[in-house]
């Protein structure tokens, strides 16, 4: 079994498109999705293309904002496009799903932990720190996301954590859309798009928090964004 674990898409349809016809090509027989789906432009179109396309999602503290009304300008905007059915599906994503990966073994897929949809880490996280956030984990691989940076590091005597890193928005330092091919090992990918005229589109529609869009044209440098994420977690 094969499958492709994305995250963060954040309502990012020309992204999660480019990434859904190179997951066609790659012959996958699952989509697991880690979290923050569709709190973003396109909410309701990425909604529909991967409910259409059977992935296994789980609720992201984003889509958490959107249903509770406290994401803001964007996050009513996200759930005025998706309207009640499509809200009342996203109330039931839970927190948690597994799946079974020949090669890796009993995979959990999380926004961040089992146990929060918020927590902070990093790549850079002290082993006995990230340790204890997946000490009742049970699996031997964790997929997460969140944190926008794609890495794969092996805990001693716990689970393998690996982020997918984001379609959507990721903070990579290079454009793309960032996500993870699993089985029989795991594979940390990218996926060209057009994010200029992604860009331009996303301004056509009128989506609020537009000054955000020059972080797709300049993704974040990671090294920079881990060290403010630890200095978060330190806080």
């Amino acid at each position: 079994m094969r499958v492709a674990a994305i995250s963060d898409i954040h309502g990012n349809l020309p992204a999660l498109e480019a990434v859904l016809d190179e997951i066609e090509r790659a012959g996958v027989d699952a989509i697991v999705v880690a979290g923050d789906t569709v709190s973003g432009p396109w909410a309701a179109e990425v909604f529909d293309r991967l409910v259409t396309r059977g992935a296994l999602i789980v609720r992201g503290n984003a889509d958490r904002l959107v249903l509770e009304g406290d994401e803001g300008p964007l996050g009513i905007w996200s759930a005025e496009r998706l309207g009640d059915d499509r809200l009342a599906t996203v109330a039931t994503w839970p927190l948690t799903l597994e799946v079974e990966v020949a090669g890796l073994g009993r995979v959990l897929v999380c926004h961040s932990t089992p146990a929060s949809d918020e927590a902070i880490y990093t790549r850079i996280t002290p082993d006995d720190e990230l340790g204890r956030l997946f000490a009742d984990v049970d699996a031997d691989v964790v997929v997460c996301g969140h944190t926008h940076m794609q890495y794969d590091r092996a805990l001693p005597g716990g689970p393998r954590v690996v982020n997918a890193g984001s379609v959507g928005f990721p903070y990579e330092g290079a454009r793309g859309a960032y996500w993870a091919l699993l089985g029989p090992d795991l594979e940390l990918r990218r996926t060209d798009y057009d994010v200029e005229a992604a860009v331009a589109a996303i301004q056509a529609l009128g989506a609020p928090r537009q000054e955000e869009l020059r972080h797709l044209l300049e993704p974040p440098d990671p090294i920079a964004t881990t060290e403010y994420f630890e200095s978060l977690r330190g806080a």
